[in-house]
């Protein structure tokens, strides 16, 4: 888990069209990051 304040590492993962997407494409520019847990499980 990364404390309050750390820089999220570098990932890559597909997009809604399949195209590969980074966060370091993104370098410089303000972006959110959004995490939930999958739909109908525990938790």
């Amino acid at each position: 888990m990364l404390e309050v304040g750390t820089k999220a590492p570098d990932f890559t993962l597909p997009d809604q069209d399949g195209n590969d997407v980074s966060l370091s494409d993104y370098a410089g520019k303000k972006v959110v990051l959004w995490f939930f847990p999958k739909a109908s499980t525990p938790g």
